[in-house]
């Protein structure tokens, strides 16, 4: 981070961000069917970009990867793409 960032108090302040992996379009009546075990298509691949956001706006892409060493398996994502923030989110 620079320096003007780190003089802003909200700086400190913890944000939510949310990474959609993909979306589902199921009709009603087969969604009132799931049950354990089904399976939701979804609108993406496996390799497809995931997007991040911030409420509704979106603020980067990047790939799912798995962490290693102290915190392998844990899921994280490595980014590609990133909006510019300078005018706030």
């Amino acid at each position: 981070m620079d320096d003007l960032s780190d003089q802003n108090p909200f700086s400190q302040v913890p944000i939510e961000v949310t990474i959609s992996v993909g979306r589902a379009r199921p009709l009603v009546r087969d969604l009132l069917r799931l049950s354990k075990d089904a399976v939701l298509q979804l609108d993406r691949r496996v390799d497809d970009p995931v997007e991040l956001y911030v409420g509704d706006r979106l603020i980067a892409r990047g790939e799912l990867t798995e962490l290693e060493g102290e915190n392998a398996g844990q899921l994280a994502v490595r980014l590609t793409e990133v909006a510019n923030l300078r005018g706030g989110l």
